[in-house]
């Protein structure tokens, strides 16, 4: 077998619905209040898609960023990886307005990876053995969803906290082996099954009336089992993925984390002994956009100047089911 490319992201896209919906509007909503919400989960306002908008709409959106600011069309394109939590909503390659032959010839077709919040850095990674095995050359991982569809308004252990969102990135060899990605770590902890999700849809509870009555097609948490987990996890994660490639926690110039509850991240850079300006945290803007979190952070990092070529980064996730993920790299560009 020859030896693996190394692999780099070489384009970035983000994507966020224009309408607001900030801690006042949830207080005519449901019993809360802006100050809650920022001292529990650190969220002033999220943004939200209109109805009949779907994560493939936001989706595309961020894609056409990506492929612009890089410079070439989605028929230079090998395959589209797309992370997400509710995959019914199909992606297709032809609204970027893919060539049928050049979709025939390159690439057989979408991959779906619906590892909740983690999604994104699961498919980021699918993405990068493609590259890296040489198979292909340019590939296109997306994070978006559209919590807000599945998301019950009079419920505020769950309203709060999500937003609608969608980031893309491009996968191409490196040609410098000394940029790109470098040590991934991945893991699924079945015991969250039931602290995080949604009971209805599928083969087991197809929609019906019944289940539309229960509420069973609305995401449903418990919101101290999920804290709990993650806090835990996502330190130890970054801590092994840190300790094999023998780096200290100082050393990261950014720590790109998911974005659920700002109480999470300080935590994990405080037990890593982070430095706080390696830090990005803009969930107070976005709320948890749940695959589309880490996209979105990175072009916040991007903005403010902490993400530049050379830059040793660390992204984490961590998600339901239980769903966990770490990638560290450095930036290409």
């Amino acid at each position: 077998m020859s030896q693996l490319q190394r692999v780099k992201i070489s384009a970035l896209g983000t994507y966020v619905p224009p309408r607001l919906l900030t801690n006042a509007d949830l207080e005519k909503l449901v019993d809360t209040n802006d100050q809650w919400i920022m001292e529990r989960v650190g969220i002033r306002e999220r943004h939200l898609a209109d109805k009949g908008v779907a994560t493939s709409d936001l989706a595309v959106e961020a894609a056409k960023k990506a492929l612009a600011e890089r410079g070439i069309d989605a028929s230079d394109l090998d395959a589209i990886i797309v992370g997400t939590v509710y995959s019914r909503h199909v992606f297709s390659l032809d609204r970027l307005s893919r060539p049928t032959q050049a979709r025939r010839e390159k690439c057989p077709g979408d991959l779906i990876s619906s590892a909740a919040c983690s999604a994104f850095v699961y498919a980021l990674q699918t993405g990068a053995q493609f590259v890296a095995t040489g198979s292909h050359k340019k590939v296109l991982v997306i994070g978006a969803d559209v919590m807000s569809s599945i998301i019950d308004y009079t419920d505020r252990a769950t309203c709060v906290i999500f937003g609608d969102g969608a980031g893309a990135v491009l996968l191409e060899p490196a040609e410098d082996e000394s940029l790109g990605l470098i040590d991934f770590l991945h893991e699924v902890d079945g015991s969250g099954g039931c602290s995080l999700y949604m009971p209805g849809g599928g083969s087991q509870n197809p929609s019906t009336h019944e289940t539309v009555d229960k509420k069973m097609h609305f995401v449903h948490q418990d919101g101290a089992a999920v804290f709990k987990f993650a806090v835990r996890k996502m330190a130890s994660l970054c801590e092994e993925i840190l300790r094999r490639n023998n780096i200290k926690g100082s050393e990261i110039d950014a720590f790109i984390p998911h974005q659920a509850n700002k109480r999470i991240i300080t935590a994990t850079a405080d037990r890593l002994n982070m430095r706080p300006e390696s830090v990005i945290i803009n969930i107070e803007s976005y709320g948890n956009t749940t695959a589309a979190t880490i996209p979105l952070a990175m072009e916040t990092a991007r903005q403010e100047g902490r993400l530049k070529k050379g830059s040793l980064v660390l992204l984490a996730s961590v998600g339901a089911g239980f769903t966990s993920g770490a990638t560290l790299l450095r930036w290409a560009y």
